[in-house]
């Protein structure tokens, strides 16, 4: 995910909006300091920053239209506000999220893992280290998919080994089948329609509920 790339990795930047009070001098020009650091090494490691966004109301939807590979989070304190705006934006769609901040509370850090941030990054936000920091958090972020995707499958097919089961019952108490004659009789049945087992199963089913 570097400059090697043919195509840079596409990121989102997200600056939280913070009110610093009487001090909003010196914190404001240590938001600055961050936001420069977090933008060179960005830059010098190849990635591509499409939008620097403000943490508000029509952050889902702006990250909607942008449609980034990678969203950075460059929060001074306190993020859960901005991570359920991204929370939203990301549910149907999810992208890798890496977040900078300078609050180490076990509670944040928690709530933010539970939200789905792939990487959270406390404090010393300097340049060279961006991209090993993302690295980290991309892999983490593959590898969780991966876990993701085997646990839905698992769970797809233990559904159609049910849809099958019931089928199976049906077709052996309404034709005096056995086990192994009601299983070929599916098997049979869906081949000859060009259907999955546990197509045919449901479709079996469907006609049961039907008639009553």
């Amino acid at each position: 995910m570097t400059s090697s790339r043919t195509q840079p990795l596409r990121i989102v930047v997200v600056n939280t909006i913070v009110e610093h009070g009487v001090h909003a001098d010196s914190a404001l020009a240590a938001q600055v300091q961050r936001g420069n650091a977090l933008r060179i090494g960005l830059l010098e490691s190849g990635f591509d920053i499409v939008a620097s966004l403000p943490a508000d109301l029509y952050l889902p939807e702006r990250i909607a239209q942008l449609q980034p590979d990678l969203i950075i989070i460059d929060a001074e304190s306190d993020a859960r506000d901005v991570l359920e705006h991204i929370v939203i934006a990301t549910r149907d769609e999810r992208r890798p999220i890496v977040l900078f901040t300078e609050d180490g509370a076990t509670a944040s850090i928690d709530a933010a893992m539970a939200a789905g941030v792939s990487a959270y990054i406390v404090a010393g936000l300097h340049a060279e280290r961006i991209l090993p920091v993302l690295n980290v958090a991309l892999a983490r972020f593959r590898q969780e998919e991966k876990l993701r995707a085997e646990l839905l499958d698992t769970r797809h097919k233990l559904l159609e080994r049910k849809v099958i089961e019931r089928a199976k019952g049906l077709l052996m108490t309404h034709q005096g089948l056995t086990e192994e004659q009601a299983y070929q009789r599916l098997r049979s049945m869906a081949m000859n329609k060009k259907l999955k087992l546990a197509d045919i199963a449901q479709r079996i089913l469907d006609v049961e509920d039907l008639l009553g």
